[in-house]
C-alpha cells in the first residue's frame, strides 16, 4: 500500500492535487473561502466595507486607535470584582 502511494505521488502528483488549485486565478476578485485569521477579521471588514482607499486607512487607524485608547481612558482605581458586574462573567 505504501509503495502504491508513493508511485502514485511521485509519478503523478496532479491526482491527488486539490481541484481548486487547476482553477485559473482572477487576480481582480477574492476567492471567497480565503478568509483572513480572526484577530484580523475587524480590519478585512473594515477595508471591504469602505470603497475609498483614505477612508479605508482613516477607519482602520481610528478602529485600532480605540483599542489603544480604551485602557488609558480607564481611570477606575479599585480591582474588586463585585463592583463590576461585567467582569464576573469572563473571570
Amino acid at each position: 500500500m505504501l509503495t502504491a502511494l508513493t508511485i502514485l505521488a511521485l509519478l503523478y502528483p496532479n491526482l491527488l492535487g486539490d481541484p481548486d488549485n487547476f482553477t485559473l486565478a482572477n487576480p481582480i476578485v477574492t476567492p471567497p473561502h480565503i478568509k483572513p485569521e480572526w484577530y484580523f477579521l475587524f480590519a478585512y471588514a473594515i477595508l471591504r466595507s469602505i470603497p475609498n482607499k483614505l477612508g479605508r486607512v482613516l477607519a482602520l487607524l481610528s478602529s485600532i486607535l480605540v483599542l489603544i485608547a480604551v485602557p488609558i481612558l480607564h481611570t477606575s482605581k479599585t480591582t474588586r470584582t463585585y463592583i463590576r458586574p461585567a467582569s464576573q462573567l469572563l473571570f
